[in-house]
């Protein structure tokens, strides 16, 4: 934002303090300068002011007049034992509030880093991984990795691909996924088949398996971004598109037009279901796909990391496929 329409959001007497050829560009704003200013407007006395801010009474004075030099226009009213703010300085009092209360935060936040106090952990989950996969890997993780912070990022597997190089997440957890750049490390925790997924009323829904012909003449829910669709797609409908009724990007939405009788999901069988659906095996089980792990080579793991790396790499997945 230029400076020009920023000065139009606040009062005609601070820009004109501002515009009058008096904003000393060159002038660096100084944090300890805020927290003098700070002080002042709190106590409204130069002396008390000094003491709680620990410095000598010309110290913090110098410092204030900086800042006033910095802003351009005088912030506080001097006029023997009386101390006010000027309209300058009322205005401005809240923004630097926020900005002292800020470089706090981040101090404390980078205190805390260094201290191994917070142990951020951002880990991408392809649309069809279910993030009940990782509760338990996190939960052990926390037990020796202290400050533990896990943030969890959804995405399809290219974009978590390009999401670790760019740093922005440490780990990845995707199923079929083309063309894995040379920088990417991968390995395999497991291999999961697909099912059907369907309301106990459906027609199908006490069958022991369901075959191809069955889904052909059954109406599908659509999971957008399913990376395993060109592979269901390859196994039984090679010839003719499925019949596809509604579509969601969520799992948890197709669940419920399930459980309302609109069709069939065919799913991960790991992923979690609402207690009012029914889960039966494809015949043959045709379609699997490999869920795999990924960081990018190279890389410096943090602790978080590197155990979580460790631990899905270690775990019996079994326990956690019906």
């Amino acid at each position: 934002m230029n400076q020009k329409s920023s000065l139009r959001k606040i009062p005609l007497f601070v820009s004109q303090a501002l515009t009058a050829n008096t904003l000393k560009e060159d002038l660096p704003m100084e944090l300890h300068q805020v927290r003098y200013f700070l002080a002042v407007a709190s106590t409204l006395n130069f002396t008390r002011a000094a003491e709680q801010c620990n410095v000598t009474q010309p110290a913090l004075t110098k410092g204030v007049q900086r800042l006033e030099q910095r802003l351009g226009g005088q912030l506080i009213h001097r006029e023997r034992e009386l101390t006010q703010l000027t309209d300058l300085g009322k205005e401005v009092l809240p923004m630097l509030e926020r900005t002292l209360a800020s470089a706090e935060a981040v101090r404390r936040r980078a205190q805390e880093f260094q201290r191994k106090e917070v142990a951020p952990l951002k880990i991408g989950l392809a649309h069809s991984i279910s993030a009940s996969l990782v509760l338990d890997p996190i939960a052990e993780i926390a037990k020796v990795v202290p400050g533990l912070h896990v943030e969890l990022r959804e995405g399809a597997p290219e974009k978590l691909v390009d999401l670790l190089l760019e740093g922005e997440i440490n780990a990845a957890m995707v199923g079929d996924v083309q063309d894995i750049p040379a920088r990417i490390d991968y390995w395999s925790l497991f291999e999961e088949r697909y099912v059907a997924v369907l309301a106990p009323t459906h027609r199908l829904a006490n069958r022991p398996s369901i075959g191809i012909d069955d889904l052909r003449e059954t109406v599908l829910l659509e999971r957008a971004g399913c990376d395993v669709a060109p592979k269901i797609q390859r196994s039984y409908f090679p010839d003719e598109p499925p019949r596809l009724g509604h579509r969601s990007s969520h799992d948890l939405h197709l669940q419920h037009m399930a459980a309302a009788g609109f069709g069939v999901i065919l799913a991960p069988e790991h992923m979690p279901r609402l207690p009012t659906l029914k889960t039966v095996p494809l015949e043959g089980d045709p379609v699997s796909r490999e869920v795999r792990l990924l960081a990018v080579q190279g890389r410096r793991y943090s602790p978080a990391l590197d155990a979580f790396v460790k631990v899905a790499r270690l775990r019996d997945w079994s326990v956690d496929v019906p």
